[in-house]
């Protein structure tokens, strides 16, 4: 999401749409979305709110809007990592390094998709997941087509790769620095690979689960 456009300038309306929904996720980001104003939006944005109701008629709509836009960031930045390469391994860094570059490059968007207060709503909270869904749908093909497996066995190893990138990409935004982007990308692709890699073209027999002996 590009930054907003300096006050004064006539713009489209889509170019004006943009700019509203950059303000209103430094807003959203900053106060979280009950304890945030149409009037702060606007007066962020530089524009009267008859201009922001002319684009949004209320706030929750102005939320949808944004949340829905940075969900889809989410899931091209995804797809766009697995389609960047055709070996495996890297495929893998990839889809890590797309969720810490998500929170690097604009970590007010990772707040406002899993990190927001109104999560319960349903709308949003169908948002969201539905992002999540096409992220899995996009790592399950790669893990279908190379790793051998059905459909049910590599979304569940989807699931565990889109989760783990996730968890440790959200820890590490908020913790205190002393891992490197880079570092951190690397530990977790390194963790995930190590899995993955146990799954070579198995065409002609289910995968071997080992049983817990009983007691």
């Amino acid at each position: 999401m590009t930054e907003a456009p300096a006050r004064g300038v006539r713009l489209s309306r889509s170019a004006r749409r943009a700019q509203l929904l950059v303000a209103a996720r430094d807003v959203f980001a900053a106060q979280g979305y009950h304890a945030a104003a149409m009037d702060d939006i606007a007066e962020r944005a530089g524009v009267s709110k008859p201009v922001l109701y002319q684009h949004f008629p209320g706030k929750l709509e102005l939320y949808r809007a944004l949340l829905t836009t940075c969900a889809d960031d989410l899931v091209d930045r995804v797809r766009d990592a697995i389609g960047s390469t055709a070996d495996n391994r890297e495929r893998v860094a990839a889809a890590v390094s797309a969720y810490f570059d998500f929170v690097t490059r604009d970590g007010q968007a990772y707040r406002i998709v899993f990190e927001s207060d109104l999560r319960g709503e349903p709308e949003a909270t169908a948002v969201v997941d539905g992002a999540l869904a096409r992220c899995v749908d996009a790592v399950a093909a790669a893990v279908t087509a190379d790793a051998g497996l059905d459909g049910s066995r590599a979304r569940l190893l989807a699931v565990g790769l889109v989760g783990l990138s996730q968890v440790a990409a959200q820890y590490w935004l908020d913790s205190d620095g002393d891992v490197s982007r880079d570092e951190a990308v690397a530990l977790m692709s390194s963790l995930a690979w190590r899995g993955l890699a146990g799954f070579p073209m198995v065409h002609d027999r289910p995968v071997d689960v080992p049983v817990a002996a009983g007691p």
